[in-house]
């Protein structure tokens, strides 16, 4: 034990004796350098692969500051001692906290630079992340074939977090871990697996049980080996790049990540059309054709048994829907339906299990007038050639009517929040190039501080006025569909070629692919549709992606066919992440505010606003007057007050997060570790 402490003498009890210990890192001995800086900034050597370019992405998306030295760019700076380190007030600093490297000797063994980084690492007990190996002795591990190594293909391998991970740096796992595995004809995954040798502790094995990702210790470093392939787009990338992350940093970093899963169910009380598996297409819309104006089909609206089936499901699964209303629609199903609503009084007697969001009265289209002569529509002219727009006191209406009625009925709602129908009054391509600019002033005049907007067409953060769009991912489970057959037929008339009887509208289209063969219309939703949109779902919610998903009433109703995608979802979710690591449901506010919050963040991080460092047990950040700052670091840790100390952060996966600024009489924000 005494020569693992000696190794780690630089890192200065920068988490403590227990902290490191969570980690899977030995304590730092009392002869440790506790003046040493170390700055929180990590450093990524690319070479242009897609495993640093993952580790790099998840880096930017969690907030944590960066810098990049591209291997392949002839006027990159060279890493030699100045480089690394320097003094600041006579004290020694180190410039990263950790080392993203292609693999374990990028700039070839023996050299210059790999020497002046090794030293560095020894120094101040910097950590290195070899993002790409094979396996070897010189990374701790035998040959693969030797003493039951293994290499091949991991596409569907169900592989085992050790004990040594779920108790360290991936203590927010359960243990299992599947690789992906897509197209059985397409090669996902490969890797290397073999047997660790001294030093080196597996985090990460094979079916073979052999080592896939560990922490290999000698010489005097510490590095973590992994050797599969991988990109940021792969659920077992997405999985354990927090352990990565946290093992890099020692559990000390600016920024957070946390997994989130939101739904918003549209056009509550008021019915939807529905697919026509004869036209296809959906009467009642003005791009449907045909049927000489005709619609034969049985509009879908949620009873009143639907309703309590929602709430039971939730209670059932500790997860709440967000209904997203229009009651003026639903008052006029009713006057046109004997004066009489069993889903409204439904609803409304288990309001309190549901929350809620105005998506106007009537959900009429807040753009441009629409000319529906054409297919597809146009906006209509002025006579001076403008374009012809809904007005701002209409738009304000449909927002405050709705409003009235929710607080006249006792809806609990956040009046900062709106979604509009089909997101209308913002921009629609081609039609509608720009907002109606009567929408800003609606908004502003009714208090909206956050609106619904399609990420499919925006996927950032906007502003509308004093406005700020919160972007949704639309669910392929469409708003004409209550039935898993009209869900499988549509889904082929939008996904199959001419050839095969489809649109066509998937060949040529960047974005999408064609069927190879039509779904099954009994049995296609089942098996193909609703695992493809719970992988999906699960690949937004476990990439620290805040934004909510929407579907529709109709999908609450007769087959109700949302829920078994809901049920893949948090079953898979549970089945992987340990109950330390909780999936968090926000409302659209919280949302909205999540993003505003990083994108001043990554703004004062890219134009060198930001300065954080720990000495010892102290971290001291500063940043921009009034900018929210976030930062992750172990349980125990307390922030400095101008007097006194007070409790920090939230726990999530093991540790604590939040955003935080310095108190009053503060310039800079100081964090005290545990001991």
């Amino acid at each position: 034990m005494a020569q693992s402490l000696h190794r780690w003498r630089g890192t200065a009890a920068v988490l403590g004796a227990a902290g490191l210990l969570a980690l899977g890192v030995g304590a730092p001995g009392a002869s440790a350098a506790t003046a040493s800086r170390i700055d929180l900034k990590v450093l990524v050597v690319d070479n242009g692969a897609g495993q640093v370019g993952a580790i790099t992405a998840e880096l930017k998306n969690s907030g944590i500051p960066y810098t990049t030295v591209n291997l392949g760019d002839a006027g990159r700076p060279t890493i030699n001692a100045t480089f690394l380190s320097d003094t600041v007030n006579g004290a020694p600093r180190a410039k990263y906290q950790g080392v993203v490297l292609p693999n374990e000797a990028p700039f070839g063994a023996g050299s210059a630079e790999q020497a002046a980084l090794e030293a560095y690492e020894k120094t101040f007990g910097i950590p290195q992340v070899d993002a790409y190996t094979w396996a070897h002795p010189e990374v701790g591990l035998d040959y693969t074939d030797s003493n039951g190594g293994w290499s091949g293909v991991l596409d569907g391998a169900q592989t085992q977090i050790t004990a040594a991970g779920t108790t360290g740096p991936f203590r927010y796992l359960d243990g299992p871990l599947t690789f992906e595995d897509i197209d059985p004809a397409v090669q996902e995954s490969y890797g290397y697996a073999a047997h660790p040798r001294e030093g080196f502790t597996s985090y990460l094995n094979a079916p073979s049980g052999g080592s896939m990702l560990g922490q290999y210790e000698h010489d005097g470093r510490r590095e973590l080996v992994l050797t599969f392939a991988y990109n940021q787009y792969q659920k077992q990338f997405k999985v354990l790049a927090r352990g990565i992350v946290e093992w890099l940093t020692q559990g000390v970093h600016l920024g957070q990540s946390r997994n989130y899963f939101a739904v918003h169910v549209d056009d509550v009380f008021a019915p939807d059309a529905r697919w026509d598996a004869d036209r296809n297409c959906t009467p009642g819309d003005i791009d449907c054709a045909g049927g000489n104006g005709e619609d034969t089909t049985t509009p879908i609206r949620m009873t009143a048994d639907d309703a309590a089936y929602a709430a039971q499901w939730e209670a059932d699964h500790g997860f709440t829907l967000d209904m997203v209303f229009n009651a003026g629609a639903g008052e006029e199903w009713k006057a046109e339906n004997g004066g009489t609503d069993a889903l409204t009084a439904r609803l409304l007697a288990d309001k309190a299990k549901f929350r809620w969001m105005n998506h106007t009265y009537m959900h009429p289209f807040l753009g441009c007038v629409q000319d529906t002569t054409t297919v597809p529509w146009t906006c209509s002219k002025n006579a001076d050639g403008s374009t012809k727009y809904m007005s701002r006191a209409d738009i304000s209406a449909e927002i405050s009517k709705n409003n009235n009625w929710a607080s006249s009925h006792g809806l609990s709602i956040d009046r900062t929040e709106l979604v509009t129908g089909e997101h209308s009054g913002l921009k629609t391509l081609p039609q509608q190039p720009v907002d109606n600019p009567n929408l800003a002033g609606a908004l502003s005049a009714n208090g909206v501080k956050w609106t619904g907007s399609d990420n499919s067409r925006e996927p950032e953060q906007r502003a509308v006025g004093s406005a700020l769009t919160v972007p949704r991912y639309p669910m392929n489970i469409y708003y004409n569909a209550a039935k898993d057959e009209e869900m499988a037929d549509e889904y082929n008339w939008i996904y199959t070629s001419k050839a095969d009887g489809g649109s066509g509208v998937c060949e040529g289209n960047a974005t999408s692919t064609c069927l190879s063969a039509p779904l099954d219309t009994a049995t296609g939703y089942a098996d193909y549709i609703v695992p493809m949109e719970a992988r999906t779902a699960l690949g937004h919610a476990i990439g620290n992606d805040p934004r909510p998903h929407y579907v529709h009433q109709a999908n609450l109703a007769e087959d109700r066919i949302l829920y078994p995608v809901l049920d893949k979802v948090l079953a898979d979710y549970k089945a992987i992440y340990a109950d330390n690591t909780p999936l968090q449901n926000p409302r659209q506010s919280a949302i909205g505010t999540e993003m505003q919050r990083r994108t001043a963040w990554q703004a004062a991080v890219a134009n060198g606003k930001v300065t954080g460092y720990r000495v010892g047990n102290t971290v001291t950040v500063t940043a921009p007057s009034g900018t929210q700052i976030p930062v992750t670091v172990p349980t125990g840790t307390r922030k400095q007050l101008v007097i006194g100390t007070a409790a920090f952060g939230t726990a999530y996966a093991g540790q604590l997060n939040d955003w935080t600024k310095p108190e009053l009489l503060q310039s800079a924000l100081k964090l005290n570790l545990p001991a």
